[in-house]
């Protein structure tokens, strides 16, 4: 006789099934989600901490170099890796400092350290200098001769080749510790008007297309001249007679050779010197140029030093500019000294100024080096034109040779 089964005790079975199943499914859940929760899935998840640190802090100060009293902004540069702070506190060694980085020159000169330190990281630092010089007083009557190819030994203290240039030594300042910047010739000239050498080719009458002082004179409408001796007015030709071009830098630039208005403005012979002078109308900026025979380049030094007394300097001695309360300022300079001298590029030259606003008598007595990239920083400081082109951006001024008020 076949069994039978128990409908109830069927039922029952099913049940405690169905209970041990969701049982064993929550056990998996729950053993899933302590995984989940402790172990290493977690972290893979999750972005990890990126680390932030300052590697190193440095400064540029412009300009480099400022007169007394005078502001230079100065910026800093953070360099690090994540989410660093650029931030930094400023301190300067002289003057005062704002806390983005403007400093205030002190009102005697000196050289001050400007220092920007990492607010994240105080170890890391960075330093420039400013240089801080005296007023260079303002002129509206410049007058700038150059002579050729004299060493500062056989022109100074030699009363018998350079007499009148040695009296004007005693009237005015003298700079003993001044070079030019090249030989030959030409890469002076250049210099002393763009604050760079441009080429070392005598025989070059290349236009330059660069910044330069005639364009800075133009831009500002500041009236000038050159003077020059065996030309005609605006000429843009090349040697002609004892005219040389290459001693005629303003001849090469563009804002002067492709404009003939300009030159024509601009480009004279020397013979209008005294003419100028007579009327009262001596531009503010003037640049003579006298012939190979009175600039002691093929001529005796005997010859360019009395071209220079009677030309020059005894017309200037009766314009009212150079008289006592004048602003007259007469810059006697030389492209280059002997060939056998190579000091600095061009070798040991003199440079003299002479005028009411000079220290009269006055001998350098720092050691600050000086090149003609110097003399152009000066004379546009006199001139009131900013940021000077070139090399003369971070000479140092001569101001020194200067009556300070």
């Amino acid at each position: 006789m076949c069994s039978q089964h128990n409908p109830r005790r069927l039922h029952d079975l099913r049940r405690g099934k169905e209970r041990t199943l969701l049982l064993y499914a929550l056990i998996v859940c729950a053993i899933l989600l302590t995984e989940t929760a402790c172990g290493s899935g977690a972290s893979n998840n999750q972005p990890s901490p990126i680390s932030s640190s300052v590697s190193s802090v440095s400064v540029v100060c412009t300009p480099s170099a400022v007169a007394t009293n005078a502001t230079s902004q100065c910026n800093a540069a953070v360099q690090g890796t994540g989410a660093y702070s650029s931030a930094v506190t400023w301190s300067a060694s002289g003057g005062t400092i704002s806390a983005s980085g403007l400093i205030t020159a002190p009102a005697s000169p000196v050289t001050v350290t400007v220092t920007a330190i990492s607010i994240q990281d105080t170890s890391r630092s960075g330093a420039a200098t400013v240089t801080v010089h005296f007023q260079t007083p303002p002129s509206n009557h410049i007058v700038v001769v150059m002579e050729e190819n004299q060493s500062y030994a056989s022109v100074v203290g030699n009363t018998s080749d350079w007499s009148n240039l040695n009296i004007l030594i005693s009237n005015g300042a003298l700079a003993t510790n001044y070079y030019a910047d090249s030989h030959p010739s030409i890469g002076n000239y250049f210099m002393l008007t763009t604050g760079e050498l441009l080429t070392t080719d005598d025989s070059s009458t290349t236009v330059w297309n660069v910044d330069n002082l005639a364009r800075r004179m133009v831009n500002s409408g500041v009236p000038f001249k050159i003077y020059a001796e065996g030309i005609t007015q605006g000429y843009l030709g090349g040697d002609t007679g004892l005219y040389l071009i290459r001693h005629n830098p303003f001849a090469m630039l563009s804002d002067v050779a492709d404009n003939p208005q300009v030159a024509n403005q601009c480009i004279w012979p020397f013979t209008q010197f005294a003419a100028d002078l007579a009327s009262g109308t001596l531009p503010e900026f003037s640049f003579i140029v006298p012939n190979v025979n009175d600039d002691a380049h093929n001529g005796t030094p005997q010859q360019a030093d009395a071209w220079l007394q009677t030309s020059v300097i005894d017309l200037l001695s009766k314009s009212v500019a150079f008289t006592p309360g004048g602003d007259g300022i007469l810059i006697v300079d030389f492209d280059e000294a002997a060939t056998s001298d190579t000091a600095y590029g061009g070798g040991h030259v003199a440079a003299v100024f002479w005028g009411p606003t000079t220290n009269v008598g006055f001998t350098q007595t720092s050691t600050t080096l000086y090149q003609h990239e110097s003399m152009l920083r000066t004379v546009m400081e006199q001139l009131r034109l900013s940021d000077p082109p070139g090399a003369a951006a971070s000479a140092p001024s001569m101001s020194e040779f200067f009556k300070q008020k």
